[in-house]
């Protein structure tokens, strides 16, 4: 049966194992999320260690992935997945222990998420990697990356509302024991696939010069460093909403630990619905003037969240937040992903996670501090505001980076010649 054009690259089952796994165990990775938020305001009732808890969790995306990058486009990129993977378990099983035993304190969660976040600064630029080797035409790349957000931001829906639930009923305990056994399924799948062996490429190059020419590569080009440019500041900006979620979830609107799970699982519907629209274009033409109208429209929402008290109108409001900064985001990345040539997607990968979640813990750090002086409302409507900004001086530049565009829209967009 011939799918879909919008769901074609899961004709293949390299993918589609890749994608069972993924998602399964980003719903897990999700329900330990909404756990560790919600553990960390209780214990500890600070904002700022709200901020730190989110910093320490995203802070090696903005310092260790480039130089994972370098690493991974020399490593078997599925042997750094099975690594990551057994950490982010390891992490999870200790956090339960913690709790069992009735050890856990505010700072065990943040020291949790350090470590959690080492492995995911090798894990994000490695999963990006990983699926060019899933495929066999660079054609079908586009609908990939689009399908893998839209599962990615699936489980960004569906965890954080079964996370919610778990915690409220039984406690964070089950949370943690929940994600401890689905990260197992990312592991099962990466077994099941059939991709060609690693073929090592020594490079006689050192690090630093392999860095600088990915760097060189990624901001040598204007349209390139005009989108991650903007990824950036909307992640600094927006992406720093979920560091106050709790606060917004048991002050501003009285609820608890389920409350804050549809909030955040609001946003995730919200990130689904923008990638079924990315997954349905079939080339990257017009991708730039996507990123830069999301982005307005998720500072906007994102504004006007910080200001509603009721949950019923707030619920809208941080899905077409969340819809607008994940199209940002997966435009860049699809646009990328589809440039670049095979020797530094590794490291291409690893500068578009720096800047999309590699931003995020400053911006989270910033706004839980920003909080704890003018309040939580007043700083999330400070970070939109500046998010706005970004989006529309990216707009100012919108006339050069269609002309720098163009020629590679076009080739890009030509026929692949059919063997007669």
């Amino acid at each position: 049966m011939k799918l879909p054009n919008s769901l074609r690259a899961l004709a293949h089952r390299n993918f589609r194992l890749f994608l069972i796994g993924q998602g399964t165990s980003q719903i897990g990775n999700w329900i330990q999320l909404v756990a560790t938020s919600w553990l960390v305001f209780r214990l500890s009732g600070s904002t700022v260690m709200l901020g730190l808890s989110a910093f320490a969790l995203q802070i090696p995306l903005l310092l260790i992935t480039p130089f994972a990058g370098v690493l991974i486009d020399r490593l078997d990129v599925r042997r750094v997945l099975y690594v990551t993977n057994g950490l982010a378990t390891v992490q999870s099983l200790c956090m339960l222990a913690l709790m069992l035993t009735g050890q856990m304190q505010a700072w065990h969660v943040v020291a949790g998420n350090l470590v959690l976040g080492l492995g995911n600064a090798f894990d994000a630029p490695a999963r990006q990697s990983l699926i060019s080797k899933l495929l066999p035409h660079r054609q079908e790349l586009t609908n990939a990356i689009a399908l893998n957000a839209t599962v990615m931001n699936g489980a960004r829906f569906i965890g954080p509302m079964l996370g919610g639930l778990v915690t409220a009923a039984w406690g964070e305990i089950w949370s943690f024991a929940a994600n401890s056994l689905m990260r197992g399924a990312v592991v099962a799948a990466l077994k099941a696939t059939r991709i060609a062996a690693h073929t090592p490429h020594p490079n006689p190059t050192g690090l630093w010069r392999q860095l600088r020419a990915g760097v060189g590569y990624a901001y040598g080009f204007f349209p390139s460093r005009s989108a991650l440019l903007l990824l950036a500041f909307s992640s600094f900006c927006l992406h720093s909403y979920g560091t106050l979620m709790p606060w917004f979830a048991s002050v501003r609107f009285q609820g608890n630990s389920q409350t804050l799970g549809w909030l955040y699982s609001a946003a995730g519907l919200g990130a689904v619905c923008g990638m079924l629209y990315l997954a349905s274009r079939e080339s990257i033409r017009g991708l730039f003037h996507v990123m830069g109208w999301s982005a307005g429209v998720a500072s906007v929402a994102l504004l006007a969240f910080s200001m509603t008290t009721v949950l019923g109108l707030a619920l809208p409001l941080i899905f077409i937040s969340a819809w607008g900064m994940m199209l940002t985001a997966a435009a860049t990345n699809t646009v990328l992903q589809s440039i670049v040539p095979d020797e530094l997607r590794g490291r291409v990968a690893a500068l578009y996670v720096m800047s999309f979640l590699g931003m995020s813990p400053l911006g989270s750090l910033f706004t839980g501090w920003v909080a704890h002086g003018i309040g939580s409302p007043l700083a999330l409507a400070l970070s939109a505001g500046l998010g706005l900004c970004a989006s529309l001086v990216f707009a100012c530049y919108f006339a050069r980076i269609r002309d720098d565009m163009r020629p590679i829209e076009e080739a890009l967009n030509r026929p692949v010649d059919k063997p007669r």
